[in-house]
């Protein structure tokens, strides 16, 4: 099997891994399961571990160019890993949509502009869980609702930061450091998106002259 096989043989089990352990792990932290109930809990997240850690060892071993590959598919590696990352595989739906059968421009900006909102919220939602998951119980912890964390993660994405709530947390921290830096990302993608569109918009009229 070659990997352009793999991955199409992988890739609805993927998205499916990814949508267990959106609900798995939102369940776990906002019912803050304990007994039986977490131990399923458990069992569902390392499933979908094990999905992610046995499709990235597959594709490296059939990687033609094995460095290669791995310094340019870092982000998969991220998400065997990190967790947060993991529901972010359901982005690539957004390639099954029909809106995609447009010109080469228009198609590659409204897919970047569904990932931009698809990332966005995934990012701030995950992030939400993590960090209310690292703080709530925490001595001194000003983030202890879900409506403190979900406003936290929001301005922190935004990069506005008003310091209202901040983690008191070592894993808060890096969950905070985790969505700044996801939020310069996303501020620099819109800002070139937006670019290109200026520039198309103003090559046209000159065009249409």
């Amino acid at each position: 099997m070659d990997q352009a096989r793999w991955e199409k043989v992988v890739q609805w089990p993927l998205l499916f891994a990814s949508v267990l352990f959106l609900i798995s792990y939102t369940w776990r932290v906002l019912a803050d399961v304990d007994g039986p109930r977490d131990a399923v809990s458990a069992v569902v997240l390392l499933t979908a571990w094990l999905v992610f850690a046995v499709d990235y060892l597959v594709n490296l071993a059939l990687a033609p160019e094995r460095g290669r590959w791995f310094i340019t598919h870092l982000f998969d590696l991220a998400v065997v890993f990190l967790p947060a990352l993991r529901p972010l595989r359901l982005l690539r739906l957004v390639t099954l949509l029909p809106m995609f059968q447009r010109t080469p421009g228009q198609a590659v900006r409204s897919r970047v502009g569904l990932y931009l909102v698809g990332a966005s919220s995934l990012l701030i939602w995950m992030g939400s869980l993590a960090v209310l998951d690292a703080e709530r119980a925490a001595p001194g912890a000003n983030i202890i609702t879900l409506g403190d964390s979900l406003w936290w993660a929001f301005v922190t994405v935004s990069t506005v930061g008003y310091g209202d709530y901040f983690p008191v947390t070592g894993a808060g921290r890096l969950v905070a450091v985790a969505l700044m830096l996801g939020g310069v990302t996303l501020v620099g993608v819109i800002t070139a998106t937006l670019a290109s569109w200026i520039i198309d918009r103003i090559a046209a009229v000159g065009q249409n002259r």
